[in-house]
């Protein structure tokens, strides 16, 4: 069976529904295939910065998160090494383009928020693609249950594993060597931590405590992981989470209590993947009528917290370029009309990806250098990040979140 459609969407995540609302906002109708049965909701949480923001009020739904999701104030830095006092940076001010604005946002609320915007059967779940193909002026995507939908735009919103990526010759993201653990600490009630985010850098280890709001804090935790690590935690919560509570360091125990009541289920290793930079520059971002967008554009470690924040900019950008040049009239004099708007679609897709191709490259290049110095070992690197990278890191991380993708309004 072959389905037509103008716009198709591979992935229910971030971007893709960002680029989904984005496009609904505009007047254009797409269709999201999602692999899984229901919104993937795992990663627990996201840091949304001020480009964030941005991007989350272009398409409308920033004012319901902000309702849900509490301000933070600053930024606590702490060495567990040299037991130095915590480097504070307050996050009230403002920048370039307007006020700081940091809060932790819940991803299930953040997705859901996305999904109540789009029209009923936008997202099409248990919907897994298997391969892609050119047809002419079209893509044909083909799903694992022998459907075959026809479409004029592919986006591929499919993360770090991306098959649309693969398909416009991008290589399968590169290992840091490090991995991450990640979960949410629930309270009945009030946890008492107030609204700053704590970072601290151990001797390779790295962890972070962000409230979401009164009740919930999320938490991650990053470590270089030996062979014997792999072997000893593999498939075996309860000793990640032993694993996790003995290498923090010498954190407040109330901080340490924010890991011990988290549920063992919660933990499991993530290896934390990067795309090599100079791929961003040099590779096919967009071509012809295909492009990718969110992870599957610029996967890169979390250490600016930009990760979600980029792939919210993707699809606010996206949008805006994909709009433009589908709701422009076709030529009442061309006798190719197929051909007309594959081209003006080719042009908007071009002018998506030079728009994205240098602030993916800086995001990602940033969040692998710093994310290096902080999780580094050794007297240079302790060094280096105590009496350095501590004390500068909040305002990298303020000035990375000082951009503005725009609105979606097009000319």
């Amino acid at each position: 069976m072959e389905a037509i459609e103008n716009v198709v969407i591979v992935g229910a995540g971030v971007s893709g529904l960002a680029t989904s609302l984005g496009l609904h906002r505009l007047g254009i109708r797409s269709l999201v295939l999602e692999s899984s049965a229901s919104l993937r909701v795992s990663g627990f949480a996201l840091a949304t910065w001020a480009n964030a923001w941005r991007a989350l009020d272009a398409v409308g739904i920033g004012d319901s998160l902000r309702q849900q999701h509490e301000l933070l104030d600053g930024l606590v830095a702490t060495s567990t090494v040299s037991g130095q006092p915590g480097a504070q940076l307050s996050f009230k001010g403002k920048g370039t383009h307007g006020d700081h604005e940091v809060r932790c946002v819940k991803r299930k609320l953040m997705l859901e928020a996305l999904e109540k915007e789009l029209p009923i059967g936008t997202i099409r779940y248990s919907s897994k693609v298997v391969s892609v193909e050119d047809s002419g002026c079209f893509k044909l995507v083909h799903l694992v249950d022998g459907t075959t939908i026809k479409t004029k735009v592919l986006i591929g919103c499919d993360g770090v594993n991306s098959l649309v990526g693969k398909f416009l010759g991008f290589k399968k993201p590169a290992y840091t060597g490090r991995s991450a653990m990640r979960g949410c600490a629930d309270f009945k009630a009030n946890h008492g931590l107030g609204s700053n985010f704590l970072l601290f850098f151990g001797n390779g280890f790295r962890s972070g405590f962000i409230p979401c709001d009164d009740t919930t804090i999320y938490w991650f935790f990053t470590w270089t992981p030996s062979d014997q690590d792999n072997k000893e935690l593999k498939d075996n919560p309860a000793k990640m989470k032993q694993f996790v509570l003995s290498n923090l360091g010498n954190v407040p125990d109330q901080v340490r209590s924010f890991v011990e009541i988290t549920e063992v289920d919660c933990f499991i290793p993530s290896p934390l993947r990067y795309r090599y930079p100079w791929e961003v520059l040099w590779g096919n971002i967009s071509k012809g009528n295909a492009c990718v967008a969110g992870d599957a554009l610029h996967p890169m470690t979390p250490d600016l917290g930009q990760g979600g924040c980029a792939a919210l900019e993707d699809g606010v950008v996206l949008a805006r370029c994909l709009a433009e040049a589908l709701n422009k009239k076709v030529s009442a004099e061309t006798t190719d009309r197929e051909k007309e708007e594959y081209t003006r679609i080719e042009m908007g897709l071009k002018k998506y990806a030079k728009e994205r191709r240098w602030r993916s490259f800086e995001l990602i290049s940033t969040a692998y250098v710093v994310g290096a110095v902080q999780q580094g070992q050794g007297k240079i690197m302790n060094f280096l990040r105590d009496a350095i990278m501590v004390k500068h890191l909040a305002k990298l991380l303020l000035r990375k979140a000082d951009f503005d993708c725009g609105k979606l309004h097009i000319s």
